[in-house]
């Protein structure tokens, strides 16, 4: 099919993109890949779809650009529709979530990322689209990364004719293009200049919050500086906090929140130029760090934090966790007050700790679940991240995590294969985990319960903020605004695919849904302390102590947020504790428990619900397995330290630093880390006999740790960092390789007389440090050059030494001297 170019209007006003489009037609007229480096503000988003859609190669087929976010996506459609006089849908379309405006006339149809991912595992030859735009890709979202490896095996394998071209405004050129094998235009921009201000937190507000901060800053910037204000927050709740605290501002200041869960309309009005005599204060998350240009905006408030998604396979939740944001999140940010006229930044931290900011953020592959890409690509056939060609390769944990995931799910065979199971969850347009949990609601007869809580999930700020699943679901299904009719639509359609659309939902119980779908989220409340929660996933989380579902004894949590170390329940439901016990993993273990006073086990039956202990009853005599198992498990949690004879480790790891400083490998730099990480392979059997830690001889310790090497480097070991070295009088001097100074060995000095050469270890290479001593056996002189001792600072010891213990011999010339054990003899 060929399509008739379109006519845009002129364009009113020369954008520095405007400069390179011939360089970049030229690129993908000869080729069907090219990288395109734009600083913010360059027009490339809007200009560069409508420039290519008029090339030859565009006439066969569509133009997909792929956008980080819907709102970046809605409002390049509505831009580029604009341009051409037109309304989104006719030339240009929008294929969103809960937002698809599009036609069969449509000549560039702007997606989301996620969106593009499926429609390629959809229609893997792309029939009917000309070329793939990936704008934003410094993003590095996960859906990116993805779509940017099916689409370039789309193009090796099936669609030679078909463009991709990578879009950035800061990103690593040189790496991307290599690895796509295309050239590079670049469009200098048009960045004016950035005064940049550090207005860190008093030092002695020791909890200073960051939306006291922000609003503090906003006062200033108004007083200081002329222009509307963009306030960059890590969420939506600073984002309502700050927007209290600056709620006293006059008429002359209009304060407009920008965050994913706002409606369209609100998106619009924070986005759009502030009424004449009006000063706009937009309070946004990283949403507007980059894709959107806010009109007016000449004033930068950073906060330099980012609420990134954080994944724990031992809960199977995501939560977002607020971080410090990469250096070139802050240089993006500050870009933003440039634009269209020199502006200011202000930056909400001290000027030194920029240095210590990442140079870039992590992409989101490095860090995520990875259980929807499995299940992807099973769908597309392969089954090992190497089945594609990568950026940055999925991490092989994360990966393994989320094959066993899927496994456990039903929803991959043990092969890896995809399963009938699986690919009605990938039917779902939902994460792997909410998709299973629609299902499963399904077969309680709760298809449409389940349904709508996945909405609540995977879709912010329906319902209200309650924690409350059950008032959210209420809120929700009363809810009049367009955004929550669409998605109760969205929700009937997955009922729907679970095939239970009229489930009967007036008996289920949104806990046990949640219980049944995801049994490590279950919680139960700590005893004596209110709000506290333990998950039956090991981790503790908590909710505010006001709030009416804290004095729950059992919860199904939904959603969390927070770090890692301390989690905030964000979403959840009670739950009964029969269906807790009903859907949870329940079990009966015997175990050991390790006792510090005495460093042995003591043995107990232990009823409990995944990390939930229910109930504990005492066992006398544990069997040997069980206490060497508990022995191991507390080494691996609290490390070897706690080894009454751990300093003889410490000598064996320091004799191995010392020869792989000198020497390399195969000497380990770390011997104890090296231990910790292969404790499966040699603790059994150390332990297999011992009660009690404190029971472990060092010599048996020394041997197991030793059994880790080859035998010729256990050999190698003793010639090159010997235990001890022989004195001139016979005696074997035991070497201490845990000092400062390096190896050394302590002796009186009688015992080195007619030491000429000075001892060396590791294959000559190092100097033996000795350590003199008096009679008294106090140190009295080091050194590291015998030769040069007893030529130049004996002398000086010698007559202090002769006063002090006349009835030893100090001879004038040491070297020469015979040595001695003991005081002179008598005659």
């Amino acid at each position: 099919m060929r399509f008739r170019a379109p006519t845009p209007k002129p364009m009113s006003t020369l954008l520095p993109i405007d400069d390179v489009l011939p360089d970049l037609r030229a690129a993908l007229a000869g080729r069907n890949r090219a990288v395109l480096a734009a600083p913010p503000g360059a027009g490339k988003t809007t200009r560069v779809p409508l420039a290519l859609m008029q090339e030859a190669w565009a006439q066969t087929g569509k133009l997909l650009l792929l956008e980080p976010r819907r709102i970046a996506a809605r409002a390049a459609a509505e831009r580029m529709a604009s341009t051409l006089g037109e309304r989104v849908g006719a030339q240009i379309g929008l294929v969103a979530r809960a937002d698809v405006r599009t036609s069969k006339q449509v000549r560039v149809e702007i997606v989301t990322e996620g969106v593009f991912t499926r429609m390629i595992l959809d229609d893997p030859s792309l029939e009917g689209v000309a070329g793939v735009i990936f704008d934003e890709f410094h993003e590095r979202s996960l859906d990116a990364d993805f779509g940017l490896a099916l689409a370039l095996e789309t193009q090796d394998a099936l669609r030679e004719d078909l463009r991709i071209l990578v879009m950035s405004a800061t990103l690593d050129t040189e790496r991307v293009a290599t690895f796509l094998d295309a050239p590079v235009i670049e469009s200098q921009g048009r960045a004016f200049t950035v005064d940049t201000r550090y207005s860190p937190p008093d030092p002695k507000d020791k909890r200073a919050r960051i939306e006291d901060q922000a609003a503090r800053a906003v006062r200033r910037a108004l007083q200081e500086e002329t222009g509307s204000l963009l306030v960059l927050l890590p969420g939506a709740a600073e984002i309502r906090r700050t927007a209290e605290r600056l709620s006293d501002l006059g008429p002359e200041c209009l304060v407009a929140p920008l965050f994913g869960a706002l409606s369209p309309a609100e998106q619009d009005a924070a986005i759009k130029p502030a009424p004449d005599g009006v000063r706009k204060i937009v309070l946004a998350t990283d949403i507007a760090e980059s894709a959107l240009t806010i009109e007016g905006v000449r004033v930068v408030i950073d906060a330099g934090l980012a609420r990134l998604p954080r994944y724990a396979s031992e809960i199977d939740a995501a939560f977002l966790e607020t971080r410090r944001a990469s250096r070139a999140n802050a240089d993006q940010r500050r870009g933003r007050a440039g634009r269209t006229a020199p502006g200011v930044c202000y930056r909400l931290w001290e000027e030194a700790g920029t240095r210590g900011l990442a140079a870039h953020p992590d992409p989101e592959i490095a860090n995520t679940d990875l259980t929807g890409l499995v299940l992807d690509m099973a769908r597309w056939g392969a089954r090992a991240p190497d089945d594609l060609n990568w950026l940055d390769p999925p991490p092989e944990g994360a990966w393994k995590a989320g094959v066993d995931g899927l496994v456990r799910l039903g929803a991959l065979d043990d092969a890896g294969a995809i399963t009938e199971f699986g690919k009605r969850i990938a039917a779902f347009p939902l994460p792997p985990r909410l998709a299973a949990m629609v299902l499963v609601a399904a077969d309680m007869g709760a298809g449409p319960l389940g349904a709508r809580i996945a909405a609540l999930i995977s879709e912010r700020g329906l319902g209200g903020r309650s924690v409350d699943l059950g008032e959210r679901l209420t809120r929700f299904d009363r809810e009049t605004s367009a955004r929550a009719k669409t998605f109760r639509n969205l929700a009937a359609r997955w009922a729907s695919l679970a095939r239970d659309p009229d489930g009967d939902t007036s008996t289920a119980e949104a806990g046990a849904v949640l219980a049944r779908a995801f049994p490590k989220r279950i919680a139960r409340a700590r005893p004596g302390k209110p709000g506290e929660f333990q998950l039956a996933g090991g981790q503790g989380c908590f909710i505010d102590p006001s709030d009416p579902l804290a004095s729950a004894p059992w919860l199904a949590v939904a959603d969390l947020t927070g770090a890692a170390a301390r989690l905030r329940i964000a979403l959840a439901a009670r739950l009964h504790e029969a269906d807790a016990l009903s859907y949870g993993d329940l079990e009966t273990v015997e175990t050991g428990v390790y006792n510090p006073e005495t460093t042995g086990v003591q043995a107990r039956r232990v009823t409990r619900l995944g990390a939930i202990k229910l109930e504990e009853t005492p066992l006398p005599a544990p069997p040997q397995e069980t206490i060497a198992h508990a022995l191991i498990d507390v080494l691996r949690q609290e490390g070897l330290a706690i080894l009454p004879a751990f300093h003889a480790l410490e000598a064996l790891a320091a004799r191995m630093a010392l020869l792989n400083a000198t020497i390399g490998a195969p000497w380990s730099e770390d011997f104890i880390g090296d231990l910790a990480l292969s404790l499966e392979d040699w603790a059994p059997s150390l332990l297999s006999d011992v009660k009690r830690l404190k029971d472990i001889p060092v010599k048996r310790l020394e041997d197991a740790a030793l059994s880790t090497l080859e035998w010729s480097q256990r050999r190698e070991l003793g010639a090159l960092a010997p235990t001890s070295w022989t004195a001139p009088t016979g005696r074997k001097i035991p070497i201490d390789y845990t000092t400062e100074a390096g190896p050394s060995a302590a002796l009186k000095v009688q015992e080195v007389f007619g030491l000429t050469r000075h001892p060396h270890i590791a294959g000559d290479r190092t100097p033996l440090s000795l350590v003199l001593l008096s009679p008294a056996q106090r140190p009295v002189a080091q050194t590291q050059d015998i030769q040069g001792f007893w030529t130049g600072g004996y002398a000086d010891l010698r007559k202090d030494m002769r006063g002090r213990y006349p009835k030893h011999d100090w001879p004038e010339d040491p070297a020469s001297a015979a040595p001695q054990t003991g005081a002179k003899r008598r005659r």
